[in-house]
């Protein structure tokens, strides 16, 4: 549909200011940095996966309560830092904003961070550190500061989970896969050397790196194939993004194919899936807040569990909707919910 593009570069738009994680405009937030809890494994729930979201405001919300209110039916909020680039993470996490956001809104509320280590800049660049202006992915220097980034931040936090890279077989569709100082297979080479150095540190860290189903912008599913370049020993579990109705030719959620994700462990055979963000809007045209109810019902029943997958992660976009016209908030951007909200906390509770 033709209204696709610019309907979803406004929602990626809205989703790196929502990143921010922070109050909107003249809403007070009077947070403090404090002590948190000690990183701790959380116990699975009695659905068998942890469901999770970023717990975004409404209008005149305040952060924590939104927090708290994304905590009755979750167990995990994405962490990207301010957000930060990879070389910056680590102090974030270590200071005042770790205390405040990872510490006090997360971990006080009985909810654990899903981690983001990303090394991709907008307009698929790769990050620059400070003394690096031109480094490449084959660039030794360039890895060593990556892998020592990741490395403090787990010696931080020993997660549960982390992501080293977010939707990294983007980079491998715009560079290809072992041709030049950019190309795919340095970043496979070193996601394998950082996990193996993650996993002598903190063994009990569930270590993965996040793949989209669907390449948004072309609106079409993203080449699977990728896969086989990393070796299933080093990916703990599965982890997709995925915003299905991006694609060409899916208007419901009837039309995704039953075997839409469990697909990709033809090349990770008995491996854990899980998903980051998944989103569909409320929008009439995919469907109208029935369609977005029937997703996430899909998503957690026909397109996964009952194809045999074992569900581990199950995170949307967001809590509320970012603003009119985008629609993938499960409640809406005035504090009104959604059918789609019905239908996550009868997941949740069930």
């Amino acid at each position: 549909m033709n209204q696709r593009p610019v309907l979803l570069v406004s929602i990626l738009a809205w989703a790196w200011m929502a990143a921010c994680q922070r109050a909107a405009p003249g809403q007070a937030t009077p947070l403090a940095a404090t002590s948190f809890p000690p990183p701790r494994t959380p116990q699975a729930p009695a659905r068998g996966f942890y469901m999770g979201l970023l717990p975004n405001a409404a209008e005149g919300q305040p952060l924590e309560e939104a927090y708290r209110q994304a905590a009755r039916h979750a167990e995990f909020v994405p962490i990207w830092g301010r957000p930060s680039p990879f070389y910056a993470l680590p102090d974030d996490l270590a200071g005042d904003w770790g205390q405040v956001f990872v510490g006090q809104l997360v971990y006080r509320n009985g909810m654990f961070p899903l981690l983001h280590l990303s090394f991709v800049d907008q307009g698929m660049k790769l990050q620059q550190p400070p003394g690096l202006p031109s480094a490449s992915l084959s660039d030794p220097a360039w890895r060593a500061r990556y892998k020592q980034a990741a490395l403090r931040v787990v010696e931080l936090y020993h997660p549960p989970y982390i992501s080293l890279g977010n939707e990294v077989n983007r980079w491998y569709e715009k560079y290809g896969a072992a041709e030049g100082p950019n190309a795919f297979q340095h970043w496979v080479s070193l996601y394998e050397e950082t996990y193996a150095a993650i996993k002598r540190i903190s063994p009990e860290t569930q270590v993965f790196c996040t793949f989209a189903r669907e390449i948004v912008a072309e609106n079409r599913e993203a080449d699977l194939s990728v896969l086989e370049m990393f070796d299933p020993q080093s990916m703990d579990l599965l982890v997709f993004t995925s915003y299905p109705y991006a694609v060409r030719g899916i208007n419901r959620p009837a039309d995704i194919p039953s075997d839409y994700y469990s697909q990709a462990l033809e090349y990770m055979p008995g491996k854990p899936l899980g998903f980051s963000e998944l989103g569909w809007p409320s929008l009439e045209v995919f469907g109208g807040e029935q369609g977005q109810s029937d997703f996430i019902a899909q998503a957690a029943g026909r397109l996964t569990r009952e194809q045999g997958v074992g569900l581990r992660l199950f995170g949307w976009a967001w809590l509320h909707d970012l603003g009119s016209g985008e629609g993938i908030g499960l409640i809406r951007r005035d504090g009104t919910p959604k059918m789609a909200y019905d239908t996550w906390k009868a997941i949740s509770d069930r």
